[in-house]
């Protein structure tokens, strides 16, 4: 498996990456993670839509937090695409999360059995079995046509320009 050391940082450490870095253009690596109840979920399962992969190291942590609260909000605003937030969560830790934070438009999903988007997406991080931080937009036909992969996981996303992205993905 491909390892990229210090392809970003966490708290200020170089940290490895697993897995590809997944580029603009390239067809959308396939996974499987945990829906809250328990169910597989794949990327085939939103085939035909325009999708905003929000990755994040833990939904109990005050940026994720935030991420997936703004993105959740923004899901009202793109009734035409699918937001799903990913991390190593539990799914009954996320669906407690949810039910918490009144997060209802975006699903979360676990990674946490197998790493499988962690390491199709090249969001793994080997030393912590966290994801790092970044932003994937997937247009309708599988095609990968925004990436951000957050330089130092603590920070902030760009939110404008994913948005932007599905947007224009649904030719808007």
């Amino acid at each position: 498996m491909e390892k990229r050391h210090g392809a970003i940082t966490f708290k200020g450490n170089a940290v490895t990456l697993l897995g590809p870095e997944v580029k603009v253009g390239q067809q959308a690596p396939d996974f499987t993670v945990l829906a809250n109840d328990l169910t597989p979920v794949s990327l085939a399962d939103s085939k035909g839509s325009v999708r905003i992969i929000s990755v994040v190291p833990s939904l109990d942590t005050g940026v994720c937090d935030q991420q997936t609260r703004r993105f959740n909000e923004e899901a009202g605003k793109l009734p035409d695409v699918k937001i799903l937030t990913i991390s190593v969560d539990l799914p009954f830790a996320q669906k407690r999360w949810c039910g918490a934070a009144g997060v209802e438009q975006v699903q979360t999903l676990s990674d946490h059995r197998e790493l499988s988007f962690g390491t199709a997406y090249g969001v793994a991080i080997e030393e912590l079995r966290l994801l790092a931080r970044a932003v994937f937009v997937v247009d309708q036909n599988d095609q990968v046509v925004y990436v951000e992969y957050v330089s130092e996981a603590t920070e902030h996303p760009n939110y404008e320009a994913p948005i932007l992205a599905a947007q224009q993905a649904l030719g808007k």
